[in-house]
C-alpha cells in the first residue's frame, strides 16, 4: 500500500474524486502544512493556522499509478489559482520518486498550452497529516452525494 496527499481545496469534492479510482483503498481528510499541532476545522478556516485542507489517499500501487493519481487531481482543479481558500493547492510527496513524477507531470502540463496562465500547483514534502472530524470523512458518501 502506497500513500498521496494532495490538496486542491475543499476537501469533500477532492475526497469524492478519489474514492472512485479502482485501486484506491482508502481516504482521508484532513489538514496538513500548518503551524498548530492538531488543528480543528474551524480553526483551519479562520486561515491563521497555515493549514490546507487536505486528502490523504492509501492506494495499491499494482492497480493504480501516482501518475494516474496525479491526473485526477490535475482534473478537479484549476491550477492556476492558488491559495483561493487559504493554502489550497499542492501535491504533498512522500518519496523522492513522487517528487520526481509530480514536478515531471506539472512540467508536462505546463507544455501542453492547455492553461493560458502559469500552473502555479505547489510540490512540497509532506508534513504532518490531521485528520478531520469525523463527521467530514467521506461527506459526500454519507449524505448520498456521491
Amino acid at each position: 500500500m502506497a500513500k498521496a496527499t494532495f490538496a486542491a481545496g475543499c476537501f469533500w469534492g477532492v475526497e469524492a474524486a478519489f474514492r472512485k479510482v479502482p485501486g484506491v483503498l482508502d481516504t482521508a481528510v484532513g489538514f496538513t502544512g500548518g503551524a498548530l499541532d492538531g488543528p480543528s476545522y474551524e480553526e483551519v478556516c479562520t486561515g491563521k493556522t497555515g493549514h490546507a485542507e487536505a486528502v490523504q489517499v492509501e492506494y495499491d500501487s499494482d492497480q493504480v499509478s501516482y501518475d494516474q493519481l496525479l491526473d485526477v487531481f490535475w482534473n478537479i482543479h484549476d491550477p492556476t489559482t492558488q491559495d483561493r481558500q487559504g493554502p489550497d493547492v499542492a501535491i504533498y510527496y512522500h518519496t523522492d520518486e513522487q517528487e520526481e513524477t509530480a514536478e515531471e507531470s506539472k512540467k508536462k502540463l505546463e507544455r501542453s498550452g492547455h492553461y493560458w496562465n502559469p500552473v502555479v500547483t505547489e510540490i512540497a514534502p509532506a508534513t504532518e497529516f490531521y485528520a478531520a472530524e469525523e463527521y467530514h470523512q467521506k461527506y459526500y458518501d454519507k449524505r448520498g452525494l456521491e
